[in-house]
């Protein structure tokens, strides 16, 4: 953590959302004017996509079929570390991008499933992560340790598989036995590093379907806003004002004295009420800091 040099992270896994929500982040950046630098989990991916193929084949011929991108192998946690560090103490770092598919690589004339080079960071007045392992701590990294406002997107299990699913079929040209197949290589990295760091983040926000979900390998679409509710878990519930939040959020309701469910429809103007005055804490905090 850091007064002078804030650090902002959305963690969730693959498909759970987190692109969305820090749709909505860039909206409180433009609207409130803060200078953020955006950093994309995905470029902390250790190789690019031949090579994660190309990987993944050598491990499976090893006996490893849970080789992923969601453990220490796969991705560049020293580095992720490094960036936290750097940023929290001077306000530097360095970023690259990872190019999806074919629109996000024209602009770079590279090919997709690529990285681009690595570059300093502009200047700016925080840092907002959002990726698969901003809140991840193992023996040799702690990431957790950094970030000012740390933040978890997890909807139920079932959820977030019809989301992955569907986003993989329709966005990225695979196919529903290849995306079933990432999912079962990932699981036991799923269990011992993406859902260790709900545990350490500051708010949850947990999208739950009010629809049937059972079996998300044949759901034909993605339940919608309307059939879900979302339940926002506050770690340390000192300091919100949840009468006003129950006022502004029509039909939301307290299930315990530190979580708010509000329908899935709001879940952006639930974020939007939440965390504009946290990030407004945050840069008004950063410029008594820098002046003193």
């Amino acid at each position: 953590m850091s007064a002078k040099h804030p650090i902002i992270a959305i963690t969730g896994s693959s498909g759970a959302g987190t692109t969305s929500v820090t749709r909505t982040f860039e909206n409180i950046f433009r609207r409130e004017k803060v200078d953020a630098a955006i950093i994309e989990g995905d470029s902390f991916h250790r190789y690019d996509r031949l090579a994660m193929r190309a990987k993944m084949a050598e491990a499976e011929a090893a006996g490893n079929r849970n080789f992923s991108h969601f453990g220490h192998e796969g991705n560049l946690f020293e580095e992720l570390e490094s960036l936290f560090r750097d940023y929290a103490e001077s306000g530097t770092g360095k970023s690259r991008k990872y190019l999806h598919d074919a629109n996000e690589a024209a602009p770079f004339k590279q090919d997709p499933g690529t990285f681009t080079p690595w570059q300093d960071l502009p200047k700016s007045e925080l840092m907002f992560y959002e990726g698969l392992h901003g809140g991840v701590t193992t023996d040799k990294v702690d990431i957790a340790r950094y970030p000012d406002l740390l933040i978890g997107v997890v909807p139920v299990i079932n959820l977030e598989w019809i989301q992955k699913i569907h986003r993989d079929k329709n966005m990225r040209g695979y196919s529903t036995d290849a995306v079933t197949d990432v999912i079962l290589r990932r699981m036991p990295d799923y269990v011992h590093y993406i859902c260790p760091q709900f545990t350490r983040t500051h708010i949850n926000f947990q999208r739950v379907p009010v629809v049937d979900t059972s079996d998300p390998f044949i759901a034909r679409t993605i339940p919608t806003a309307d059939e879900s509710l979302v339940v926002i878990r506050f770690a340390n519930p000192a300091g919100f004002d949840f009468p006003y939040l129950l006022s502004m959020l029509h039909d939301s309701f307290m299930s315990r004295a530190n979580t708010l469910v509000v329908p899935g429809g709001k879940m952006e103007l639930a974020m939007q009420l939440i965390f504009t005055p946290m990030i407004l804490r945050l840069v008004e905090r950063r410029k008594k800091a820098l002046a003193n």
